[in-house]
C-alpha cells in the first residue's frame, strides 16, 4: 500500500460519491497530532472549507491495493467532532445511475481499515499507540 496525496486543486477530480466511513478513532491528542503531522508533510488539506466539527480533510489515491471492479481507490483522513475519521471507497463502486453499490470486496473493509491504520502509523509516522489495532 502507498498513499499519494491529492492536493486541493485536484480534489474535485479524485473524490467519488462512493467514499464511506471506515472507522472513527478517538484518544486524547490523536486529532491534533494527526492534523499537525499531515500539515507538516503535505501542507494545505485537500479541502478548504473547514468548520467547527470538521477542520481538515486530507485525501489520498491508494496505490498497490486492488479495488476491482473500480479502477481507483481513495482514502480520506479527516476529523469529525474531535475524532479521527478514516474513509474510503474500498468495497464500493458507482453504478450507471451514480449511486454507490457494494462490491465483492465490501466484506474486506475491516481488514483494509486495519491495514490503513498500520500504514498511517508506520509510514506516515502518526502515533496511534493507544489504539487497539486488530492486526
Amino acid at each position: 500500500m502507498k498513499l499519494e496525496f491529492v492536493p486541493v486543486d485536484k480534489f474535485y477530480f479524485a473524490i467519488t460519491l462512493a467514499v464511506r466511513t471506515l472507522e472513527y478513532l478517538e484518544y486524547p491528542g490523536l486529532v491534533d497530532s494527526t492534523r499537525s503531522e499531515l500539515f507538516r508533510e503535505y501542507g494545505q488539506p485537500s479541502t478548504v472549507a473547514p468548520g467547527k466539527q470538521n477542520t481538515f480533510n486530507y485525501v489520498f489515491s491508494v496505490l498497490g491495493v486492488d479495488n476491482s471492479p473500480s479502477s481507483q481507490l481513495i482514502v480520506s483522513i479527516s476529523d469529525w467532532q474531535n475524532k479521527l475519521r478514516l474513509s474510503s471507497d474500498y468495497g464500493w463502486v458507482l453504478n450507471s445511475e451514480y449511486k454507490p453499490i457494494r462490491t465483492e470486496k465490501f466484506n474486506q473493509r475491516t481488514h483494509f481499515s486495519q491495514s490503513l491504520q498500520s500504514y498511517i502509523q508506520k509510514d506516515l509516522q502518526i502515533c496511534m499507540k493507544d489504539l487497539n489495532l486488530k492486526l
